[in-house]
């Protein structure tokens, strides 16, 4: 009789062991780490917050990287879920395929590359063409980057379609505040960061943001945004007419439901995407507004 149950209590401890297993596998239930292009640090803060007022038993430990380093983290399956600026290429894709795990690729805002530069400015426009000259190292101006790893430098290079950085105007730092901070301490000079930094700065960065301009841009002749100088604005970024944007991505290689799965379901819905167009982003899907007219 003893025997008989002990065995029934240890089935019960099996059941709700497991019980307890499942449950920390859901989308609002249990812990995960999430790898974030550092480009893209203050919305994500901010969605995170809301998230986690939301859900307090979904734990996500924000991973900041920039690009390069991002990627070598998702693909030696260290984190499986990131937050990036494009798609996993096809062989990078191959790393969670040839495991049979399936990636669920999430567009959840289109974003802008800023330039900036501190105020009073001479000249606070720019040419795409003479961002191509910059980055192809044919033009007296210099351009002053995040990380030399990051996504903005990769954007850059692909515009300009360079293999490698010049070894004269072009320089990169560590940071998007380092950025900033450069910019503001060296007029005349230009910084390349992430929209959402200046659109959202850190307490600290408030009031070095206020003495900065960001620059207006002109596409190359025959292409959208050729007719004038425009800024990154939302409505601009919607028309295609700034020709610095970006798409970012939520990438999930759990292969299963988990809190990476709830966090970029939360990205996807109204509230978050609310966020991002408070963000001064473009969300993927514009968020209704209703009125009530009595």
């Amino acid at each position: 009789m003893k025997c008989s149950f002990v065995y029934v209590v240890l089935c019960c401890l099996v059941f709700l062991s497991c019980s307890e297993s499942k449950t920390k596998q859901s989308a609002t239930v249990g812990t995960t780490k999430i790898l974030v292009d550092d480009s893209f640090a203050p919305i994500i803060e901010d969605q995170y917050i809301v998230f986690d007022s939301s859900y307090p038993r979904a734990k996500i430990d924000l991973v900041y990287k920039p690009e390069i380093q991002l990627l070598n983290l998702l693909l030696t399956d260290s984190i499986d879920v990131a937050i990036m600026s494009r798609k996993l290429l096809a062989h990078e894709a191959r790393f969670y395929e040839s495991r049979d795990v399936i990636i669920r690729t999430n567009h959840i805002a289109t974003d802008a590359i800023a330039l900036i530069t501190r105020q009073p400015a001479s000249d606070s426009t720019i040419t795409i063409d003479e961002i191509k000259a910059i980055m192809r190292g044919k033009s007296s101006k210099s351009l002053v980057f995040d990380n030399p790893s990051s996504s903005t430098v990769r954007y850059l290079k692909e515009l300009a379609e360079i293999k490698n950085l010049p070894a004269r105007g072009v320089y990169a730092l560590s940071s998007n505040a380092e950025v900033i901070k450069y910019v503001h301490n060296n007029p005349g000079t230009i910084g390349v960061i992430g929209y959402n930094w200046i659109k959202q700065p850190t307490k600290e960065l408030e009031p070095i943001v206020e003495k900065l301009k960001i620059m207006s841009v002109k596409n190359s002749p025959g292409l959208a945004g050729s007719d004038q100088f425009y800024e990154p604005t939302q409505n601009n970024i919607a028309l295609g007419l700034y020709p610095l944007c970006r798409e970012l991505y939520i990438i999930n290689c759990q292969g299963g439901s988990g809190v990476g799965t709830g966090f970029a379901a939360f990205l996807a819905s109204e509230r978050g995407q609310r966020i991002m167009l408070k963000a001064g982003l473009l969300p993927d899907s514009i968020p209704t507004r209703e009125v009530i007219i009595r």
